[in-house]
């Protein structure tokens, strides 16, 4: 099982490997098989059919951190931290120690750079574990108009590289950097000690990360460009119930041998 020790001494090694899961079931099928498993705040919209992650609540990442917790015993887990549960130090810390008092997360997750060291540190300093996330931030949403790419200038690319530099130095054992163009993302890594997990932001980054519903094409609405569907999961669904539906209806099912 990875710890935050080996986390952070994977930089530049083999790649880390991350995916999220919101139950116990998933959980169960990830655990052993990847490094981290998130308990991301983007279940509000692969789970709950919300628009976006922001009306999450500090409740509900703690029951589906719960569950991810029982079905997974041997993987590092991760929950994220909702859009306005760490607005200021104190609420971090209160809410932060919420879920490690009612869950067996190993870590929190905490969206923002230089503007949330100060929050990372105070975390860290109370032996609470963070990992960073820095770049497009899907709870800045709302207030940036839209999902924006970032790394496109010379202003962005140099606060980019502040911001990961800040995390770092607040003590974060990892971070995620989001939707920041391939080359810039690659600079950051170099940039900083700590390992670098990218999602929509090239290869050069120490590990990726996935929403499991894109991955295994479990959510059919639209496809990111960034993902890659390594199994056609809602199609195996839909097949799978057609050919139930049609044996209960002709009575087919139950057989014998499903019945005492």
């Amino acid at each position: 099982m990875q710890t935050i020790t080996s986390i952070k001494n994977s930089k530049s090694k083999t790649p880390l490997v991350m995916i999220t899961a919101y139950d116990a079931l998933f959980a169960s099928l990830f655990d052993k098989k990847v490094d981290i498993i998130l308990v991301g705040d983007s279940l509000n919209m692969s789970f709950n059919a919300k628009p976006d992650t922001l009306s999450a609540t500090l409740d509900i990442m703690i029951y589906h951190t719960k569950a991810v917790c029982a079905g997974a015993k041997e993987t590092m887990i991760v929950c994220d931290m909702p859009f306005g549960s760490y607005t200021d130090e104190k609420m971090a810390l209160e809410n932060a120690s919420r879920v490690y008092q009612e869950t067996e997360a190993h870590a929190v997750k905490i969206e923002g750079g230089v503007e949330r060291a100060h929050i990372i540190r105070r975390l860290t300093e109370n032996s609470i574990a963070v990992m960073g996330h820095i770049g497009l931030m899907p709870q800045c949403v709302r207030s940036e108009g839209g999902y924006k790419i970032k790394g496109k200038n010379k202003e962005n690319i140099k606060q980019l590289l502040l911001d990961a530099k800040a995390v770092e130095e607040a003590g974060a054992f990892c971070m995620v950097i989001e939707g920041v163009k391939a080359d810039v993302a690659k600079e950051i890594s170099k940039s900083v000690s700590i390992p670098t997990i990218g999602i929509v932001s090239g290869v050069d980054t120490d590990g990726q990360v996935l929403v499991w519903s894109d991955a295994f094409g479990f959510f059919n609405e639209f496809k990111p460009k960034f993902v890659k569907k390594y199994l056609n999961g809602a199609e195996l669904i839909e097949n799978a119930i057609e050919k139930y539906t049609d044996e209960v209806r002709t009575r087919a099912f139950p057989t014998t041998e499903h019945t005492y």
